[in-house]
């Protein structure tokens, strides 16, 4: 790969700077052992923005995204900024990148660990090998819909009123991208929404059975599911799912029911992604699930498998280095079967480790696995 593929590194608040000093020591293994070089920069985004420049994102960390290959973000907020103003809150920053490189696709990844299948509130016979990809639409729907607000009525009764809302193009975009994607998996998806008590669950199932008949995606096999049905089924037996697709609402809450399947959320990647252009580049941002978490900034003490695995989406989805994608995800599973943790992930008999350590027994793990 060109050594001119550019990663933009937004670590942010908390957390975010000690997880991502990880990714930068595995840019440097990356450039020394796989001859993969990346253009680094790096830029201020939420809470520590809003500290220096009285934003959560300065004009120029905004540019510096939308020219970027793939931007790696670590968390951002805390409690500190609770009283300022919305706009110039830590997330309003985040939104700010989604909505600006208009990253419609939101992948959350629920895989589960052997090493760490008790941390499942499942039987480990239902989460062992669990491996889902739930696809998100991020831009639309009833975050977003207008109307939305308070009105008082001629009574003098007060509403409020959020709206649901979606065109055909935003539901074929992020169908066609749970299709792509299930065709590089087990090439089923299962379309989640409320087509029984919703008109846009109506259009939201009609659409994406459309795109699958003549879009060219027939050798997809496509179910469709309530979402209510599907939180019942992702606890009774998720290993039924391979990708599933859905609106923001439904979205939201089932990717952190499956989440919570795998036992950590400290252990989670995600990306967002945006439309290929001419040039076949897409706009996408990668960062783990997991918040700044505060409490434990600056002790060295964060997991930061889940901004690794974060960057590991990023060289499958932005660099088409699926190859190198798969030796970080066995590297990290190798260092888990060893009983190595963090504090997050401590459990009897394991060996409690530092952010510093945990970086440090993944690139000896890499060291033998590319040997």
């Amino acid at each position: 790969m060109p050594s001119n593929k550019t990663l933009l590194m937004l670590p942010g608040d908390g957390i975010g700077p000690e997880v991502m000093g990880e990714i930068r020591r595995l840019v440097d293994w990356m450039d020394r052992r796989r001859a993969v070089g990346f253009d680094v920069k790096e830029d201020l985004v939420g809470g520590v923005s809003y500290d220096k420049h009285g934003t959560p994102l300065t004009d120029a960390a905004l540019d510096a995204a939308m020219t970027a290959d793939a931007v790696l973000l670590g968390a951002v907020g805390g409690p500190q900024y609770d009283d300022v103003a919305r706009q110039h809150r830590p997330e309003a920053g985040l939104l700010t990148l989604r909505k600006e490189m208009d990253l419609f696709a939101n992948l959350r990844p629920a895989i589960t660990f052997d090493a760490l299948l008790d941390a499942s509130t499942l039987k480990p016979e239902v989460a062992q090998g669990l491996d889902i990809l739930i696809v998100r639409e991020l831009t639309a729907g009833v975050y977003f819909g207008e109307p939305r607000g308070m009105q008082t009525l001629e009574d003098g009764t007060e509403r409020c009123i959020d709206t649901q809302s979606y065109t055909r193009d935003e539901v074929e975009r992020v169908a066609a991208v749970a299709f792509d994607l299930a065709r590089e998996r087990n090439n089923k998806v299962h379309s989640i929404e409320k087509a029984n008590v919703m008109e846009t669950g109506v259009f939201w199932r009609k659409t994406v059975t459309d795109l699958h008949a003549r879009g060219g995606y027939q050798d997809v096999a496509l179910e469709h599911m309530y979402a209510d049905n599907c939180a019942m089924q992702l606890v009774r037996w998720p290993k039924q799912f391979d990708v599933i697709v859905t609106d923001n609402l439904f979205g939201d809450m089932l990717s952190d029911c499956a989440a919570m399947l795998t036992g950590s959320l400290g252990m989670l990647p995600s990306a967002s992604l945006g439309a290929v252009d001419e040039t076949g580049r897409r706009k996408a941002l990668y960062e783990p699930v997991h918040g700044s978490a505060p409490d434990i900034a600056g002790r060295n003490a964060a997991n930061p498998l889940a901004m690794v695995l974060s960057f590991a989406m990023a060289l499958r989805y932005s660099f088409g280095l699926g190859d190198d994608a798969d030796l970080i995800k066995q590297a990290a599973q190798n260092v888990l079967n060893r009983g190595v943790r963090t504090a997050d992930l401590m459990s009897e008999g394991a060996t409690q480790v530092s952010t510093t350590e945990m970086g440090a027994a993944l690139l000896q793990e890499l060291d033998a696995l590319a040997a």
